[in-house]
């Protein structure tokens, strides 16, 4: 599908929905182009577990999900964060359709690791027939990370890789992640650009590490299967540093 944008936004969701946020996503539509957004939630569901005194457990950056968490999880993300973008999104004018798992199981996933990880889940399937057809009436999908398995049970999904694997589905023009820093920084300097053969170099010198890891990866992914470009930054209005799959390591 062309002129999909999809964009990721994480931590606190909130935070990115200013005015000028919402000027570029007019300013997109009115440029014929179709805006997807995938939503997090881990400050809010960390935030609620540590209100009900459950323990939260990160293992190679992923929230282990036990059954308690998983429920936990459920009710922020469907119940808390996602009504809260709509309702954002409602008072700008905007057209929204909010969606999780249970909508026509629009994302189905496997166990990533059952006993290590609990209910963590990985993205097998996208239901693009629904997604392309709100955008094609003019809707903006919201979906929360959550998927089904085939028999049912619910999985907890790293944001990043669903907005990735929406992107690819959707064989998006770009895939915004937004995140906390404006971009992929090397010597005191902001990159304006890389190519995904310079993602293992980077990750080699130990210049991209931590939280920003998992989004390198996830924009490899994306790149490779079909996604134009990447953009991760903390504001959709600055391109932040390009992930392509060509050009010069600037």
């Amino acid at each position: 599908m062309k002129k999909v944008i999809v964009i990721k936004m994480g931590g606190v969701a909130s935070d990115n929905l200013t005015k000028s946020f919402f000027k570029q996503v007019e300013q997109w539509q009115n440029a014929g182009k179709k805006v997807v957004i995938v939503h997090g939630g881990g400050h809010y569901i960390s935030e609620m577990m540590q209100r009900l005194n459950v323990p939260v457990v990160i293992q190679d950056g992923l929230r282990v999900t036990t059954e308690e968490t998983l429920k936990i999880t459920r009710m922020v993300l469907i119940g808390q964060v996602q009504p809260m973008i709509t309702t954002h999104f409602q008072q700008e004018g905007f057209s929204v359709v909010g969606l999780n798992a249970s909508c026509g199981q629009i994302i189905t996933g496997t166990f990533l690791d059952k006993t290590r990880l609990g209910s963590v889940g990985e993205v097998k399937q996208v239901d693009t027939e629904l997604l392309e057809h709100l955008l094609e009436t003019k809707h903006i999908p919201i979906i929360a990370p959550l998927g089904l398995t085939k028999t049912g049970e619910w999985l907890n999904i790293n944001a990043d890789h669903v907005a990735c694997k929406v992107a690819e589905e959707l064989q998006a023009e770009q895939l915004y992640l937004l995140t906390d820093v404006p971009g992929v920084k090397k010597e005191n300097q902001w990159l304006k650009e890389i190519s995904t053969s310079d993602v293992p170099k980077l990750k080699t010198a130990k210049i991209i590490k931590g939280g920003m890891l998992p989004k390198l990866e996830s924009a490899v992914t994306a790149i490779k299967g079909g996604v134009k470009e990447v953009h991760i930054t903390n504001q959709i209005q600055h391109a932040g540093t390009i992930i392509k799959g060509k050009g010069v390591f600037v």
